[in-house]
C-alpha cells in the first residue's frame, strides 16, 4: 500500500458551510482512530478466541473468517452481544479491558470544537454497539461535543439500509438537503446519498496507521481537520 494514492479536493469544494445546519459524523474512523477497532478484530478476538477453544492463531482466523465475511453490513454484524454469543467471549469486558488503545484521530477536537462555536447542531451517528461507543466516549470525553449521539442499535436497523435514515429523522428532526455527514465507510455514504444528503465526504485515513485510502465517489479528505475552516458560503 505503500505511496498509494488517493482523491483530494480543496475545501471550498467539499462543503457549502452556508447551507449546513446539521453536521453528522460516524464515530469509528471518522472521530476516532480506527487503529483500535483493527487492532481488537484483527488481532485481540483471534488471540482470545484460539486460546478460549484450544485453538492455533491460524485455526482461530480460519474459524472466524465466514463470520467477518457473513452477515457484513446488517445490525448483528456490529452487536457485540451476536460476537460474545458466536465466540464464546465476554465482548463489552474485552473492550473494557483494552480501553486504554481508543484514541482520536489527528484534529478531531479541533473540528468539534470550531463547529460547536459556529453554533450548528453536532451529531454522533453510529452502528457501534452500545457497549462499545459507551466505553469509548468515556474514555475520550467526547460526548459533551455533540447534540445527539445516536446508535444503529437504538433503531433497529444499521446504516447501511435504506430504513435507517427516516427513522432517524424520526428520532430527530433534520433536513438531509442541510446536513453534512462524514463516514469512512462508502457503502453508508451510498445509503445517505441515496436517502437526500447531498454534502458527503469520505475520510480517506481512517486508521492513523496506515496510508491514506483511495477514494473516487465522494469529496474525501484525511482527516475531519481538513473541512476547516468554516466559511460563510
Amino acid at each position: 500500500m505503500a505511496g498509494l494514492n488517493y482523491h483530494t479536493v480543496m475545501v471550498a469544494d467539499v462543503v457549502d458551510w452556508g447551507t449546513v445546519e446539521d453536521v453528522m459524523l460516524d464515530m469509528d474512523g471518522t472521530v476516532l482512530d480506527l487503529a483500535f477497532d483493527d487492532y481488537f478484530w484483527g488481532e485481540l478476538l483471534p488471540q482470545r478466541y484460539a486460546q478460549r477453544h484450544g485453538l492455533s492463531l491460524a485455526a482461530a482466523q480460519r474459524s472466524l473468517a465466514p463470520l467477518f465475511e457473513s452477515g457484513h453490513g446488517t445490525l448483528k454484524w456490529y452487536s457485540l452481544d451476536f460476537w460474545s454469543e458466536r465466540t464464546g467471549l465476554d465482548m463489552a469486558a474485552l473492550t473494557r479491558e483494552v480501553a486504554d488503545r481508543v484514541a482520536l484521530l489527528p484534529g478531531s477536537t479541533h473540528f468539534l470544537e470550531t463547529v460547536r462555536a459556529s453554533g450548528r447542531r453536532l451529531w454522533l451517528v453510529t452502528n457501534a454497539h452500545r457497549d462499545s461507543w459507551r466505553v469509548k466516549l468515556q474514555r475520550t470525553h467526547l460526548a459533551r461535543y455533540f447534540d445527539h449521539v445516536v446508535s444503529s442499535h437504538d433503531l433497529g436497523v444499521a446504516k447501511e439500509q435504506a430504513e435507517f435514515w427516516p427513522q432517524l429523522r424520526g428520532l430527530h428532526a433534520f433536513r438531509p438537503e442541510r446536513s453534512l455527514f462524514v463516514d469512512d465507510t462508502m457503502t453508508v455514504l451510498d445509503s445517505a446519498r441515496r436517502y437526500g444528503f447531498t454534502q458527503l465526504v469520505a475520510i480517506t485515513r481512517p486508521n492513523s496507521t496506515r496510508p491514506a485510502r483511495n477514494v473516487v465517489s465522494y469529496a474525501a479528505v484525511e482527516s475531519l481537520s481538513a473541512l476547516l475552516p468554516i466559511n460563510a458560503g
